[in-house]
C-alpha cells in the first residue's frame, strides 16, 4: 500500500491512516498533517517508467504518487484536471530584463482554477470512504472546483461562501448543482462554520489545508513542472550555464491560506525522496499587502503567525488567519526562496500586463506576476535566472476586477466618421 499514514507538520507525530482524518490531535485545527507515502516501495516499482511513458495528460498520470486509487469516471471533467499549458512570455521578460520567463496557466483547468487539482483528489478520497456529502468553505474557486468535480462524479456537495464572493464564482457553484450557503461574513467565518457543520452532520470536509488530501492534489503541479523542467533542461543549460551547473528554476506562487505553495513544495519533496530530482526549484511566495500574515511571519523569522484583518481585491488570497501557514513559510525557507508583498494597484497592473501576452488572470493569479516584477526590480532574481510564474485562475472568474485594470472602451456612433474622429 503506497499510502501508509500521516505526519504532523508541527510536532512530527505519525499516525496510521485509520487513526486520524484531518489534523493532529495535539494541535487542533492548525495541526496540518502531511500524507506519508511508502517511498521505498515506490522506488522499487516501475513508477518512474509508468509515469514517464503514460499518455494520460492529466493529474492521474501521477496516480502512483497519489494516496488514492483510480477514481474512474473516464471522459468527465474529473479526468481532465491538470497538464495545463506553459507559455513563454518573451515580451514580458524583455520588459523586466530577463531571458527565460514562463507562465503556467492553471486557469485552463475544467472549472478555470488551480483548485481543481485538490478537489479532484478529495472527491476520489470521498468515494473511497463512502462519504455521503462533501462540504467546503471558499471565496469561490475552491468551491467551484469542488462543485464541478463532485458533479462529474455524481457526488453531493455543499459550499459555504461569503456573500461578497465574485458573482461569476457563485454562478459556477450553482450551475454545477452544489448546495450553496452565502454568509454575511468573510472567508474565515465561512471556514469555521463549515468545520462546525461537518462535525455536527458527519460530512466529509474539503477545507483547504485542514483536509490533508488538498495538498496531495496541489502537489501535482510540482510533478508537471518537474516533467517540463526535465524536457527544457538541456536547452536552458546551454543558455544559462557557463560551467557544469545550471541556474535553479525559480517559481512564483500567490499565497493566501498557504496550501498551494505548501502543496507544490510537498510535490518537490516527494520527488527528492524518490531521488528523481536532485534539488528543488526556489519557491517565492507572493501575498497581497492587505493579506500578508504569512509574509509578515516569514520576514520576522518566526513560525508564529499573527492574524490580520484581510482586505484586498484578490479575493482568492484574502485570509485573516492562514490555515496552512507554517508549511507555507517552510516552502520558501527550505528552498532558498522568500516572500514578497504587492499592492492592489500592482496586482491590477499585472492583470493588464499578462493580458498583453494573451493570458487572462484573475487578481490572485496576477499577484504572482506582480511579485516577479518587484523581485526583478530589487535584484531578488537576475537576468539569467529561469523563472516560472503560476497563474492560479482565469480572469473570467472576476470580470469586475479585470475591468479596473484597463481603460473603458469608448462608445461611438456606428459611422466611419466616428471611427476617424476617434483614431
Amino acid at each position: 500500500m503506497k499510502f501508509v499514514g500521516y505526519r504532523c507538520s508541527l510536532c512530527g507525530a505519525e499516525y496510521a491512516p485509520e487513526a486520524v482524518e484531518y489534523v493532529c490531535p495535539r494541535h487542533g485545527d492548525l495541526g496540518n498533517l502531511e500524507v506519508v507515502l511508502d517511498y521505498a516501495a515506490l522506488g522499487r516499482t516501475s513508477a518512474f517508467d509508468s509515469i514517464t511513458a503514460s499518455r494520460d495528460n492529466s493529474i492521474w498520470r501521477y496516480l502512483p504518487l497519489l494516496p488514492v486509487d483510480d477514481p474512474g469516471f473516464a471522459g468527465t471533467p474529473l479526468r481532465a484536471v491538470g497538464w495545463t499549458p506553459l507559455y513563454r512570455a518573451d515580451r514580458l521578460a524583455a520588459d523586466l530584463g530577463l531571458r527565460h520567463l514562463f507562465v503556467k496557466d492553471d486557469g485552463r483547468n475544467p472549472t478555470a482554477s488551480f483548485k481543481d487539482r485538490a478537489s479532484a483528489v478529495v472527491v476520489a478520497r470521498a468515494r473511497e470512504i463512502n462519504a455521503s456529502l462533501i462540504a467546503a468553505a471558499s471565496t469561490g474557486n475552491a468551491g467551484a472546483a469542488l462543485a464541478g468535480m463532485a458533479a462529474a462524479a455524481g457526488q453531493a456537495a455543499l459550499i459555504f461562501a461569503p456573500e461578497t464572493a465574485p458573482p461569476a464564482k457563485v454562478a459556477q457553484l450553482l450551475m454545477f448543482g452544489a448546495r450553496v450557503l452565502l454568509l454575511k461574513g468573510n472567508y474565515d467565518q465561512a471556514f469555521d462554520l463549515c468545520l462546525q457543520a461537518a462535525r455536527e452532520f458527519g460530512w466529509y470536509c474539503r477545507n483547504t489545508g485542514y483536509n490533508p488530501f488538498t495538498a496531495e492534489g496541489k502537489k501535482t503541479a510540482a510533478f508537471e513542472i518537474w516533467k517540463w523542467w526535465q524536457d527544457a533542461h538541456r536547452e536552458l543549460h546551454k543558455q544559462v550555464s557557463e560551467g557544469t551547473n545550471h541556474a535553479p528554476l525559480t517559481v512564483f506562487v500567490s499565497v493566501g491560506d498557504g496550501n498551494i505553495i505548501s502543496g507544490i513544495h510537498k510535490g518537490f519533496k516527494d520527488l527528492q525522496e524518490l531521488d528523481w530530482m536532485p534539488r528543488p526549484p526556489r519557491i517565492i511566495g507572493v501575498q497581497a499587502k492587505g493579506s500578508a500574515a504569512i509574509a509578515n511571519a516569514f520576514h520576522a523569522d518566526t513560525e508564529e503567525i499573527t492574524p490580520v484583518s484581510a482586505k484586498t481585491i484578490a479575493d482568492s488570497i484574502s485570509v485573516d488567519l492562514p490555515r496552512d501557514g507554517v508549511r507555507a513559510i517552510r516552502a520558501a525557507k527550505e528552498t532558498g526562496g522568500t516572500y514578497i508583498t504587492v499592492s492592489d494597484r500592482e496586482i491590477l497592473k499585472a492583470i493588464a500586463d499578462l493580458g498583453r501576452e494573451g493570458i487572462f488572470a484573475e487578481p490572485a493569479g496576477a499577484a504572482a506576476y506582480a511579485g516577479l516584477v518587484k523581485a526583478a526590480g530589487s535584484g531578488v532574481v537576475g537576468g539569467e535566472d529561469p523563472i516560472l510564474v503560476l497563474n492560479t485562475g482565469s480572469g473570467l472568474k472576476d470580470v469586475r476586477a479585470a475591468l479596473k485594470a484597463v481603460k473603458k472602451a469608448p462608445i461611438i456612433e456606428p459611422t466611419l466618421e466616428a471611427v476617424k474622429r476617434l483614431l
